[in-house]
């Protein structure tokens, strides 16, 4: 009996075997060896490499377009996540349970998610445009004045705060109306029973139960928003005035515009170390609840 099951255990690791060896492959030696050349001052034209050691990091934290690539990088995402967030438990607040009409609303509300980011950018850009959108053409019929969405410094990473909301906020909605689905109807019944208004039992009962599911989204959303890189390279390539720069578009062009790849890869394990203890943060808060 012992020997069969051992049998079936190296069975079950050598079906698994290849899998790992890809992942292995396509992960931990990317990491690896992007770890490695950031120690290096490498151009991938001249093929001029020279360890640096913690050179480059030294330089990336004193360099100003890096600081303000983090700082927008920043700002984006605690702007899209938490109006994702917001308006995805509103929704499936405003949309709980079951009434006609309720599939097909369900499938408007994905179809932002369901487009290709580029399509959407060059949708919105349009709508952005200063002389023929039509959002500036709205504000002029009303008496406003138009504004200039993507070319002003102090509205443009704001705007694109809106267009990643307006994409990413239907996730948000069907995440949470499955998580709500999950919730036995007999907790509600018991609720209004017991003279339960509408509002106490979203804050007092809804919201508490959802608290792991609401915590997963935030995590989720926040690691996808500090990666923001198409929207900035079809909308604003980092401009205007550096006004929209991030850190991934800032890693594309020191590594493919530049050929700093030392440079690049440094900043990349940046960004690395910044989603995982994000991810940390967020996953150790559910375990201890747990």
């Amino acid at each position: 009996m012992t020997q069969n099951k051992y049998q079936k255990s190296c069975f079950f690791y050598l079906i698994l075997l290849p899998a790992v060896l890809v992942m292995l492959w396509l992960t931990i030696y990317p990491v690896l060896n992007v770890f490695t050349l950031s120690f290096f001052k490498y151009n991938y034209l001249s093929d001029e490499k020279v360890f640096v050691g913690l050179g480059n990091y030294i330089k990336l934290l004193k360099e100003n377009l890096f600081m303000e690539a983090f700082r927008n990088t920043l700002v984006f995402s605690v702007l899209a996540t938490a109006g994702e967030v917001i308006l995805g438990i509103a929704l499936a607040l405003l949309f709980y349970g079951h009434f006609r009409g309720k599939k097909s609303f369900m499938i408007i509300a994905i179809f932002p998610m369901m487009v290709s980011s580029m399509v959407i950018c060059a949708v919105w850009k349009t709508l952005y445009h200063y002389d023929i959108g039509l959002i500036n053409f709205l504000l002029r019929e009303t008496g406003a004045q138009p504004v200039g969405w993507l070319i002003d410094q102090s509205k443009a990473l704001f705007s694109v705060v809106i267009i990643d909301v307006w994409q990413w906020t239907p996730f948000a909605f069907i995440m949470m109306q499955a998580a709500m689905g999950s919730i036995p109807e007999e907790i509600f019944e018991a609720a209004q029973i017991d003279g339960a208004s509408y509002m106490k039992t979203v804050f007092s009962i809804t919201m508490p139960i959802l608290s792991d599911q609401i915590m997963l989204l935030i995590m989720l959303r926040t690691i996808d928003t500090f990666k923001l890189f198409g929207k900035v390279y079809a909308l604003t390539q980092g401009g205007p005035g550096n006004s929209t720069e991030t850190l991934s578009y800032y890693i594309y062009r020191e590594g493919f515009s530049y050929f700093n790849l030392g440079k690049a890869s440094t900043a990349s394990i940046f960004v690395l170390l910044v989603v995982a203890g994000i991810s940390f943060i967020y996953i150790g808060k559910i375990l201890k609840k747990d």
